[in-house]
C-alpha cells in the first residue's frame, strides 16, 4: 500500500524503526475500508489517499461458469477493466507473422504439423476418441524450441492457459481440472465451464468470455496464452438452436447462413500484435458428426483456421496413441517456424519424405488387400515395413512421453534408413550426405 498525503514517525516509542503502517482490509468484497494500525497512534482512520500497488484478486487459478460467475467458492473478482466480449477488430498491418515453433512433445505434431506461437489450429476428432487427452498433453508439455531475445518469453509465470468448455459433460470438465491440478499448472489456468445441463444460450458467450480474458492476459499483462475451446460442435449446435428459435432462414443442414462469419469472430482472435509481448494460440476441439469431415462445422472451420490436427478412429481401434493421422492433418504456418536457426535445417526435408513414404505405404497396403503379398515388389515390401514401423515408433507414444523436436527428427531418420539413399527423392543430396549415415543422435 502506498499512502499519499500522510507523514508518519519513522521511529516508534521504543526506538524501533518503522517503515509505515500495517493495513487491514475490511469488507473488501463490497466497500473497501482501510484500518491503519500504528504502535504510536493506535488504530485510526486518517483522511488520506491510498493507492493499491498489488493485485488483490486475479482471474488465473479460478473456475467460472459459462456466464463468467465464480463457481469455485472463491471471492468475486475485482474488475480492473471492462471490455467488450465481442472484442475489437485487429488491424492486419499490426499483426506479427508467427515464426516461433511451439514444441508439444508429440512427434506427429512437432515433426510433420508444427504449431507456431500465435497460430489457430483445431483438433478434428469424433465421439469416443481421445481428443481431450491430446489437448491435456499439449497443455502439459507446450514450450518453445529455443530462446529468443525476450527473457519474458521463458518465465514460467509468463505462460497462461484459458480453457472454455461448451456443452461438455461433467466427466470432461473434471478431467481437465484434475489434470491441471496434478501437473501444478492450476495457478496459471482460467476455466470457463458450460456443462451439458446449462442453458444453451450461455454457450454463445462462453468462448467470447474466454477469448476476452485471453486478450487481457496477452495484450495488457503480456502473457503467452494458450486457449483451448471444446466442444465447438456444441457451440455450433447452440447457434443453430438459437437461430431456429428466432425463425431465421436456415442454411446447410439447418445451420444459420452466418455461421461462417460467427466462427470467424472467434477463431480470428488469435495471433500476435506489434508492440505487445503477449500472444494468443488457439486450439479449438470439435467432434465431427458421424466422422464426416465434410460436415458444415469442420468444413467451415477448416476454411478459417490455419490447418488441423486429424484424430483418426482406425488408428485408435489399433490401440495407437495419439491416433493422429498425419495425411489429412495440416499446419499452414509450419514452413515459417522450422528450419535452420529455429529447429534444424533438415526438418522440412524429413517431414516431406516421411509424408511421401507414408502415403505410398498406404497405397501399397490397399493394393496388398487386392492382389496379395506375393504380387508385391521388393520396393513395395520396404514401404509396408516403413508403414508399420512409422505407426509403431513415430506416431505412437505415451501420454507422458515428452519428445524434443530433435528426438522426433532422429526417429524420422531411423525410419528413413529402411530405404536406400536412391529412394529418398524428397531430400537434397547434401542433407542426405550429412544426416543419412549417422545412427547416433543428430547434432542440435
Amino acid at each position: 500500500i502506498s499512502l499519499n498525503n500522510e507523514k508518519f514517525n519513522p521511529y516508534s516509542l521504543n526506538g524501533v524503526k518503522c517503515n509505515g503502517y500495517n493495513v487491514q482490509f475490511l469488507n473488501c468484497l463490497h466497500d473497501l475500508v482501510l484500518v491503519l494500525h500504528s504502535r504510536r497512534y493506535g488504530t485510526y482512520f486518517p483522511a488520506i489517499q491510498c493507492v493499491l500497488t498489488i493485485k488483490m484478486l486475479f482471474i488465473l487459478g479460478r473456475v467460472f461458469n459459462g456466464s463468467g460467475k465464480p463457481i469455485d467458492r472463491g471471492p468475486i473478482v475485482l474488475a480492473e477493466d471492462y471490455l467488450d466480449i465481442m472484442g475489437q477488430p485487429i488491424n492486419p498491418q499490426c499483426r506479427i507473422y508467427p515464426e516461433e515453433m511451439i514444441q508439444t512433445g508429440i512427434s506427429a505434431i512437432d515433426g510433420m504439423n508444427s504449431i507456431a506461437r500465435g497460430q489457430k489450429i483445431p483438433i478434428f476428432s469424433a465421439a469416443g476418441l481421445p481428443h481431450n487427452e491430446i489437448a491435456a498433453q499439449i497443455c502439459r508439455q507446450a514450450g518453445l524450441v529455443q530462446k529468443s531475445k525476450d527473457v519474458m518469453d521463458y518465465n514460467a509465470e509468463n505462460f497462461a492457459i484459458v480453457f472454455a468448455a461448451m456443452g461438455v459433460n461433467m466427466e470432461t470438465a473434471r478431467f481437465f481440472k484434475s489434470d491441471f491440478e496434478e501437473n501444478g499448472s492450476m495457478d496459471n489456468v482460467c476455466l470457463f465451464l458450460n456443462l451439458a445441463n446449462d442453458p444453451t444460450i450461455e454457450r454463445i458467450i462462453t468462448p467470447r468470455l474466454a477469448l476476452t480474458t485471453a486478450e487481457y492476459l496477452a495484450y495488457q499483462c503480456e502473457k503467452h496464452v494458450l486457449v483451448i475451446l471444446t466442444d465447438m460442435s456444441s457451440y455450433a449446435e447452440a447457434l443453430r438452436e438459437v437461430s431456429a428459435a428466432r425463425e431465421e432462414v436456415p442454411g446447410r443442414r439447418g445451420f444459420p447462413g452466418y455461421m461462417y462469419t460467427d466462427l470467424a469472430t472467434i477463431y480470428e482472435r488469435a495471433g500476435r500484435i506489434e508492440g505487445r509481448n503477449g500472444s494468443i494460440t488457439q486450439i479449438p476441439i470439435l467432434t465431427m458428426p458421424n466422422d464426416d469431415i465434410t460436415h458444415p462445422i469442420p468444413d467451415l472451420t477448416g476454411y478459417i483456421t490455419e490447418g488441423q490436427v486429424y484424430v483418426d478412429r482406425q488408428l485408435h481401434n489399433r490401440q495407437i496413441y495419439p491416433p493422429i493421422n498425419v495425411l489429412p492433418s495440416l499446419s499452414r504456418l509450419m514452413k515459417s517456424a522450422i528450419g535452420e536457426g529455429m529447429t534444424r535445417k533438415d526438418h522440412a526435408d524429413v517431414s516431406n519424405q516421411l509424408y511421401a513414404c507414408y502415403a505410398i505405404g498406404k497405397d501399397v497396403q490397399a493394393m496388398k488387400a487386392v492382389v496379395g503379398e506375393e504380387a508385391l515388389t521388393s520396393d513395395d515390401l520396404l514401404y509396408l515395413e516403413f508403414l508399420q514401423k512409422f505407426e509403431k515408433n513415430f506416431i505412437a507414444q505415451g501420454p507422458y512421453d515428452n519428445r524434443t523436436v530433435y528426438e522426433t527428427l532422429d526417429i524420422g531418420w531411423q525410419l528413413l534408413r529402411i530405404f536406400p539413399k536412391e529412394m529418398l527423392k524428397r531430400i537434397p543430396q547434401s542433407t542426405l550426405a550429412e544426416f543419412y549415415p549417422r545412427e547416433s543422435a543428430a547434432r542440435h
